[in-house]
């Protein structure tokens, strides 16, 4: 584990509980990370690249500022050591490109955190969707409407575009593009506003909405914020010719569809959500990711959210950010030539 802040426990909790090892862990702050490895049992080495050519690591992963993604991930690919980072992929498409280029060419595996995607909403949705259970899509939407304090943004590297790559839409919001792509389909051009540090004093967004065209024809929408108190439980939408189906926090609670046949929703009014506290989330998701992760090692294969799934939704914040800069609207992939 590199990193050893708060989503770290989070994570670690999860390996726990699915029996995975935690062998060697690093921080920059050295204190932090010995207590860290102190509470997990686990080794405390002083720097990445110790972790990435430690001998009892299998694999790799990336608990940091997501600007600090293809270092590591270069040593592991001298190493031989799969790596998964935690979202985003990166704070530009460049350095996400690289990091993919490197991974294949070393043979590594190499997967972004995205847990949402292994909700049992999330997977039912997919399923469904492909099923025609909510006939042709017409508006797929995401609503992160959340509150962060003045103490979550006291560290000036917080909502920086040089740390953390921008505010919001990539640090909160980039769930929910994740899981809109992947059960919506791609999206061909979108239009975006933006409020730069409208409630927090931050240089990038606490407030963004963009509208958005899907390859499929479907429209939708896209507004996220961590401006707005107390915070309300995040929501994605899909309006179909058939029916509605609403994804609140990590649970499926609206299913209206006309006429439904086949394996029952799994409609649920108890949620887990970070609207107000990064860390009132379930931890199954989790454990269902790294399960993949582990399998996808051992099988050759792709994980579920491999490092290009996570450059696509990275894709998606840029090319919103991109418009809210120029006043136009954006067809993708142009993002990738613009950042």
């Amino acid at each position: 584990m590199i990193g050893t802040g708060a989503i770290s426990n989070l994570h670690a909790r999860a390996y726990r509980n699915i029996g995975f090892e935690l062998t060697v862990c690093t921080d920059v702050v050295e204190a932090a990370g010995r207590r860290f490895a102190e509470q997990n049992g686990c080794e405390f080495v002083g720097t990445y690249e110790e972790v990435c050519r430690h001998p009892r690591v299998d694999y790799v992963e990336v608990c940091t500022f997501p600007d600090f993604r293809l270092q590591p991930l270069e040593i592991c690919a001298q190493s031989g050591k799969h790596i998964q980072v935690q979202k985003p992929i990166a704070t530009n498409l460049e350095t996400a490109q690289r990091m993919i280029d490197t991974a294949r060419r070393a043979g590594i595996v190499l997967g972004v955190v995205s847990q949402h995607r292994f909700d049992d909403s999330s997977q039912f949705l997919y399923r469904a969707i492909r099923q025609g259970r909510l006939g042709r899509l017409l508006q797929c939407d995401a609503y992160v409407k959340w509150h962060r304090s003045a103490a979550y943004y006291s560290r000036p590297i917080k909502g920086s575009w040089a740390t953390e790559g921008g505010g919001a839409l990539i640090n909160q919001a980039i769930h929910q593009l994740d899981v809109l792509r992947w059960i919506a389909g791609p999206v061909s051009e979108l239009f975006g506003y933006w409020q730069l540090g409208a409630l927090h004093k931050i240089e990038s967004e606490d407030v963004v909405n963009a509208v958005l065209r899907y390859q499929n024809g479907a429209t939708g929408v896209v507004q996220a914020s961590t401006a707005f108190w107390p915070g309300y439980t995040e929501r994605t939408e899909f309006h179909g010719t058939k029916g509605t189906a609403v994804i609140s926090g990590d649970k499926l609670t609206t299913w209206d569809v006309q006429d439904d046949a086949g394996d029952p929703a799994p409609v649920a009014k108890e949620v887990a959500s970070g609207a107000s506290d990064p860390m009132a989330i379930s931890v199954e998701p989790f454990e269902r990711q790294f399960r993949d992760f582990a399998e996808a090692i051992e099988k050759g294969r792709k994980p579920l959210i491999s490092g290009e799934d996570g450059c696509a939704a990275l894709e998606l914040v840029m090319a919103v950010y991109q418009s809210c800069r120029t006043g136009q609207k954006v067809a993708l992939p142009a993002a990738r030539l613009e950042q």
